[in-house]
């Protein structure tokens, strides 16, 4: 596996690496951006389709989209790239990211359009509905996952990218120390760039939040965002010493290992 001179791993190990050890890199590598992609995946296919309660005290209760549940993980997994193998790799596995948000949502617009054997209006040429005047539970999963699906996206992006610069940002600024300052600085101000806007994007163009029209709708906007962010927030602290862990465990797995590398956890 070829790797930039920018990357950790090259500034490490100037000469050539062991086979085995380049394989380990590989797969290593593979299996972080399959966690990354395969959440992403799930995703867009969950989406709001249900709403959770994470924690209720009293009249106080935490709820959010059974899809933002391993949403978490996608910034371990970016940050874990981005410590191994440098800003680049994890720019890369953004924007493969974002293919496959598109080729998932072209599946389920190809499903929708080619014929199928639900029973059909023979004077409207419509899906017949339930008795609860729902749809085939297909066409409603692919009305939820094109409703929500911009917002995914643009949110997608503009979180995982702030939180790809903000990780660098804080390792120069540090000079390398403080691991646990660039895990969580950029996770938590990521985080609630990705919540705000998945929440107004998925109302303002889709529709499709559940908002009770006899509440103020600001509230139930901001209500929805804090659950949200909140959730995120726990997780991301929560992860910080898997983080370490996993940068630890991993730096001796790949060889790693170096003063420089060192600094990281001072």
């Amino acid at each position: 596996m070829s790797v930039s001179i920018n990357d950790p791993i090259s500034k490490v190990t100037s000469n050539l690496v062991p086979d085995y050890i380049q394989e380990r890199r590989a797969v290593v590598f593979l299996v972080l951006s399959g966690l990354f992609l395969g959440t992403l995946g799930m995703l867009n296919i969950l989406g709001i389709s249900r709403f959770v309660n994470i924690f209720t005290w009293n009249d106080f209760a935490i709820t959010v989209a059974v899809g933002a549940l391993p949403y978490p993980l996608t910034f371990l997994c970016t940050d874990l790239i981005s410590e191994l193998y440098g800003r680049n790799r994890a720019n890369q596995v953004v924007w493969v990211g974002l293919l496959l948000n598109l080729w998932v949502v072209f599946i389920v617009w190809l499903g929708g359009v080619l014929p199928g054997f639900e029973a059909v209006d023979p004077t409207t040429g419509e899906l017949v509905k339930d008795a609860a005047e729902r749809l085939p539970i297909f066409f409603e999963i692919r009305n939820l996952t094109f409703g929500t699906v911009t917002a995914s996206m643009i949110a997608y992006l503009t979180a995982q990218f702030v939180d790809v610069q903000l990780f660098h940002f804080w390792k120069e600024l540090t000079q390398g120390k403080y691991l646990w300052l660039r895990n969580n600085g950029s996770t938590l101000i990521s985080q609630l760039v990705d919540t705000a806007a998945v929440v107004l994007i998925t109302h303002f163009f889709a529709g499709v939040l559940p908002i009770d029209p006899t509440q103020d709708l600001w509230t139930q906007l901001l209500l929805f965002i804090g659950y949200g962010y909140v959730f995120k927030l726990v997780a991301a602290l929560l992860d910080t010493g898997p983080f370490y862990l996993c940068v630890y465990w991993l730096s001796n797995y790949l060889q790693l290992e170096s003063p420089v590398f060192r600094k990281s956890f001072k």
